[in-house]
């Protein structure tokens, strides 16, 4: 089958087509005709050389989430069965091979049917930010309509998911957003209050919309700064969830509030192959809120073949896109 390789780390030109067998099933686990897959941050930091902890050995095919056919079942395999429509987030890791392939191979537990009312590009966006968001606001934040949450990032490829959870469970929904254009985004997508971050700071739109009392729940999907702002945004005995950690902080804002903070990394059941199961039933439930048109998916206006992922990369790294980056195969 044709594979897009990575060979070495670093520039797009490290990938490559290539001829390489097609997996062989084995129990457990199901062979997938790959109709399309989507960049996320992580994959560009493992072409990078950047995550060499977590990213395959080299050669390697790389990417996560993908959308496509069931082509055949391993054994022990009872949920699914050829020639269902299934998505996922299943490799392009330690471990596990990525998806820029005619076929990939994928455990069944981290896949579920794909929501019917979305195409196979449309679906193959949606896993690994899907299940980010989920593990945030409804694992660790439990989030409710009792809450008023603030999502930092509301039109990033996490953020626009979380944003549309936190409505489905009937929270008063508030985002920040970088400009005017994601700003009328975020308010299509259902968004509360959108505050331009550039033009307000934490003090002051907690002021603004809170009456100074702060947020009950407050989703970091920025990491750096804006996990500071997370914490000095939230309300007493709040709860503060991040998905972007990894940098030193001043915690005094957790103590004096006695505030509960998260860490969530998504990526955790298919590097240690514990709890893989809970990502196939969060896509059963994401699909079932797509079809109910509680949650859609944020598309950038421009796609890419497989062929075209190292341009898909470019885009993603030129901080000019809103929403997912589609890929889609064409052979």
């Amino acid at each position: 089958m044709k594979a897009i390789l990575l060979q070495r780390y670093g520039g797009k030109d490290g990938f490559q087509v290539e001829e390489i067998p097609v997996p062989k099933v084995c129990p457990g686990y199901v062979l997938v005709k790959v109709c399309s897959s989507s960049v996320n941050p992580v994959d560009c930091k493992i072409r990078n050389g950047l995550l060499s902890g977590i990213g395959p050995d080299l050669p390697a095919v790389l990417h996560g989430d993908v959308a496509g056919f069931v082509a055949e079942v391993g054994k022990g395999v009872s949920d699914f069965a050829v020639g269902d429509e299934v998505y996922g987030c299943v490799g392009g890791f330690q471990g596990l091979d990525g998806v820029l392939a005619e076929f990939a191979l994928a455990d069944a537990k981290l896949l579920a049917k794909k929501p019917k009312t979305l195409s196979m590009a449309e679906a193959a966006v949606m896993p690994l930010v899907s299940i980010t968001a989920w593990n945030a606001l409804i694992d660790r934040g439990k989030v409710n309509g009792g809450q008023k949450v603030l999502i930092h990032g509301g039109t990033g490829g996490v953020g626009h998911i979380g944003l549309q959870l936190a409505k489905a469970m009937n929270a008063e929904t508030h985002v920040t957003v970088s400009n005017l254009q994601k700003a009328k985004t975020a308010s299509e997508l259902g968004a509360d209050q959108v505050i331009q971050y550039p033009l307000s700071q934490p003090r002051q739109y907690v002021e603004d919309h809170t009456s100074g009392e702060g947020y009950d729940l407050v989703f970091d999907t920025v990491g750096g700064s804006c996990l500071d702002q997370s914490l000095e945004a939230a309300k007493a005995y709040g709860t503060v969830v991040s998905i972007a950690t990894r940098s030193s902080h001043d915690l005094t804002q957790v103590h004096v509030k006695s505030l509960t903070l998260h860490a969530v990394f998504m990526l955790l059941p298919l590097l240690n192959d514990q709890g893989r199961e809970n990502h196939g039933k969060i896509l059963s439930e994401i699909a079932k809120l797509v079809d109910q048109s509680k949650v859609r998916p944020l598309i950038h206006s421009q796609k890419f073949s497989f062929e075209d992922v190292g341009h898909a990369h470019d885009l993603w790294e030129s901080g000019k896109i809103m929403g997912k980056i589609l890929l889609e195969n064409t052979w």
